[in-house]
């Protein structure tokens, strides 16, 4: 290799090491220092003594022992499943509603994402007063509409609490999920299309021979990133039910912040952190390895 390829590859190597000491400095140390206080008996009584002691996986075997650890492991499962078959399901119905490209579409399409730009914590304090049983606007259509004799507690009781988080996360998701599908679709080329339709392909067969193949891409990018904003939600959860009633909405990351800064078992919070990070992280690991294979078919 001579000098000047040399000199031309190291310079690329100069421009991206400012990213690279960010990413170190405030991404990798965090991350790094959050499994080492994972291994520690960090709280508010050690770290005032300066007397932490490395107990390795006792955190974690402790955290495992409790009924509230494996409830928030269910409950985000159950919140990050039910949220993105929603919100994958309306905003692909949305995305080839608003590809047929007729004369309102790109005004609704744009008024529709006023859910994904206002804040979650916003969405969330308006969920909860429009919610409650006592002068909420949902409750009182649903009345007015003779649909229920009662205000009904969508997010204090045991049975709605979980659906009706679900409900507040898609109505913010659904917009993401539309104008990403959107995007793939207006990829496809319209001359598929045509020569389907002249060889009296129906609409049902060129969804599922033309569509649906020539989207796999997109729609997996779409779950992937879904699952990943939506297993780590927080904001949303903590500011609309606090994890209540009786941990019927605590997730793993509600879990964490209580842990840490209620009752100040940091080591413990940061434990219930790094299995989040962990599962985050194969979810990550399987998405590049299905890339990766279609991009090897291709």
């Amino acid at each position: 290799m001579n000098t000047h390829v040399l000199k031309k590859k190291w310079t690329g190597y100069y421009f991206i090491l400012p990213a690279l000491i960010f990413m170190v400095s405030l991404v990798g140390f965090p991350i790094v220092y959050n499994f080492v206080l994972s291994f520690n008996n960090t709280d508010v009584i050690t770290i005032g003594q300066h007397s932490e002691k490395f107990v390795g996986l006792q955190n974690y075997i402790d955290l495992f022992k409790t009924s509230t650890m494996r409830t928030s492991i269910v409950n985000t499962i159950i919140f990050t499943a039910g949220s993105i078959l929603l919100q994958f399901a309306a905003g692909f119905a949305l995305a080839l509603l608003f590809n047929m490209n007729f004369r309102l579409a790109k005004p609704i399409r744009g008024i529709l994402l006023i859910s994904w730009m206002v804040p979650v914590t916003v969405t969330a304090l308006l969920s909860k007063f429009m919610l409650s049983s006592s002068g909420g606007i949902i409750n009182e259509i649903l009345m007015n509409l003779h649909i229920i004799a009662k205000p009904l507690d969508f997010l204090v009781s045991l049975n709605m609490a979980m659906p009706s988080v679900i409900g507040i996360n898609v109505w913010i998701g659904i917009p993401f999920n539309m104008i990403l599908l959107t995007t793939g679709l207006s990829n496809i080329p319209e001359s598929y299309y045509e020569a389907a339709e002249v060889d009296g392909a129906s609409a049902f067969v060129r969804f599922f021979k033309i569509t649906l193949p020539l989207m796999k891409a997109s729609m997996l990018s779409v779950i992937v990133l879904g699952v990943i904003y939506t297993f780590k939600v927080f904001d949303l959860v903590f500011v609309s039910t606090g994890g209540g009633p009786v941990d019927t909405t605590e997730l793993m990351s509600t879990y964490a912040y209580r842990l840490s800064f209620t009752q100040y078992s940091f080591s413990k919070g940061a434990a219930v952190a790094n299995i989040l990070f962990v599962l985050l992280f194969a979810v990550g690991l399987i998405y590049i390895r299905l890339v990766g294979k279609d991009e090897v078919m291709e």
